[in-house]
C-alpha cells in the first residue's frame, strides 16, 4: 500500500478517529480482479459481511459482478446500492423474510436440506437456487473462522447427499478458506470432487466461497486461473468467488489520536478509538495491527501500552516501540484497516463511531462521506 497520502492530509481536517480509505489502492485490487476474471471467466462478487462502504460501490461495481450477503438487510443494500448479480446465503432463513429474499436475490443459497424443503415453494424459474455444502476438509487452523469443523453447523455434507431432492437446485455453495492461497483452493476442490460428484454433474454454477487471498502478493494467480478454467469445463458450469478481504486489503487506516499518556513500568498510551468497538477482528481473530511508524516492544527505544477508550480491561492493541516519546495530541495510523472493521463497529459504552473518509492522490481529492452522531447511537437503543 502507497501512504504518500497521509503525509498530505495527516493534518488536514479529517476528524480524529477515522477510516481513511484509499480509492487508489482498490482500483489497483481490482485490476488483479479483472484479470482472474478475464482469464478464468470466474465471476467475482463482494462480500458485504467483510466491506459495505456504499460511497466506494460506484468504483468497485465497474469490475465487480455483484455482491454475495447474508441477510434481508444486506440484500436489500446491494440491490439499492450495487446493483448486478445479488447471491444470499444465511445459515437458516425466517418465515416472514423469504419471499422478500426470494424478490431482491438473484440466487438464494441454502444451508441444509431442511430449509430447502421447507421453502422450496418459492421457486421462480428465473431464479437460482442452491445448496450450501461442508467438505469437512479444513484450511485453516483458527477456529472462530473454520467453517469446516467436525461441530460446524454450515452446509450439507457428503453423507446427506442422497437425502437431497435435485430437482429445482441449480448450483452449490462451499466456504472452506481464510486468508488461503489457491493451493488450498485445489486441495478442497479434490475433496468436493470425490465426495459430491452427483451434485457438481447436476447443477450449472458453483460458489466457491470467500477466503481467497486474491491480491496478495505470493498468491499464484496462473495456478488459479488454471483450477478454475478446468473445473468449469469439467462440470460445464459458472464458478463465483466471493472474497471479503481481498478485495480491500491494504486499501485502508484507521486515525487515531493519543488522548492521555499515563506513566508506569511500560507507559500507557490511551486512544480515542476503542479495539473492542471499532476493529473487533483484533480481539476475535485474534491479530496484531500494524501501526505506521512503530514496531514490537523493545525494537525501538519507546514502548507503550496502546489502550482503546472505553472501559473493558482487554481494550487494548498491546505493546508497540517508538522511535521517539508519544506526545498527547499525536496522531496514530494503524494500517490495513478496511475490512471487518466498519461492518462491525459498535457504539458500547457511548463512543462515537469513527468517521468514514475517502481521498485519492491521483485525483488530489479528500472526502468525509460520513460523521456519526450522538443521534447515530441513540437510534439504536429507543
Amino acid at each position: 500500500m502507497e501512504r504518500n497520502y497521509l503525509l498530505k492530509y495527516k493534518n488536514s481536517d479529517i476528524p480524529s478517529p477515522a477510516y481513511i480509505i484509499d480509492t487508489d489502492a482498490i482500483e489497483r485490487n481490482l485490476e488483479i480482479i479483472d484479470r482472474i476474471q478475464t482469464e478464468s471467466r470466474a465471476k467475482v462478487l463482494l462480500a458485504l459481511k467483510g466491506f459495505a462502504t456504499v460511497a466506494t460501490f460506484p468504483i468497485l461495481k465497474k469490475v465487480l459482478k455483484g455482491v454475495c450477503t447474508s441477510s434481508l438487510h444486506e440484500a436489500k443494500l446491494g440491490r439499492e446500492c450495487f446493483g448486478n448479480e445479488i447471491h444470499t446465503y444465511s445459515p437458516a432463513y425466517k418465515g416472514n423474510e423469504i419471499d422478500e429474499i426470494n424478490t431482491i436475490s438473484n440466487s438464494i443459497i441454502f444451508n441444509s436440506i431442511n430449509q430447502w424443503e421447507k421453502y422450496k415453494h418459492i421457486y421462480k424459474p428465473n431464479k437460482k437456487y442452491g445448496i450450501r455444502i461442508n467438505p469437512e476438509h479444513s484450511e485453516t487452523n483458527v477456529d472462530i473462522y473454520n467453517p469446516c469443523s467436525a461441530e460446524s453447523r454450515l452446509g450439507m455434507k457428503a453423507n446427506q447427499l442422497d437425502q437431497l431432492d435435485l430437482g429445482k437446485l441449480s448450483g452449490a455453495h462451499m466456504h472452506s478458506l481464510c486468508q488461503n492461497g489457491a493451493d488450498s483452493l485445489e486441495r478442497t476442490l479434490e475433496i468436493v470432487e470425490k465426495n459430491f460428484s452427483k451434485l457438481l454433474n447436476h447443477i450449472s454454477w458453483f460458489n466457491a466461497g470467500g477466503g481467497h487471498f486474491l491480491t496478495h502478493p505470493d498468491y499464484d494467480i496462473e495456478k488459479l486461473v488454471t483450477i478454475l478454467n478446468r473445473f468449469q469445463k469439467k462440470y460445464d458450469l459458472q464458478v463465483y468467488l466471493e472474497p471479503g478481504e481481498a478485495i480491500v486489503w491494504k486499501t485502508g487506516i484507521l486515525m487515531s489520536t493519543v488522548l492521555d499518556i499515563i506513566p508506569g513500568e511500560v507507559n500507557n498510551a490511551i486512544l480515542d478509538t476503542s479495539v473492542t468497538c471499532h476493529m473487533p477482528d483484533v480481539l476475535e481473530m485474534p491479530y496484531r495491527p500494524e501501526i505506521e511508524n512503530a514496531a514490537d516492544k523493545n525494537v525501538y527505544p519507546y514502548n507503550y501500552n496502546l489502550g482503546g477508550v472505553s472501559c473493558l480491561a482487554g481494550d487494548t492493541l498491546g505493546c508497540y516501540s517508538f522511535q521517539k516519546p508519544l506526545k498527547i495530541g499525536q496522531t496514530i495510523e494503524l494500517n490495513d484497516m478496511s475490512q471487518y472493521t466498519m461492518v462491525k463497529s459498535t457504539t458500547f459504552n457511548g463512543i462515537q463511531l469513527p468517521s468514514v473518509v475517502l481521498v485519492s492522490t491521483k485525483n488530489n481529492t479528500q472526502e468525509i462521506v460520513q460523521k456519526f452522531s450522538y443521534t447515530d447511537f441513540k437510534s439504536r437503543l429507543v
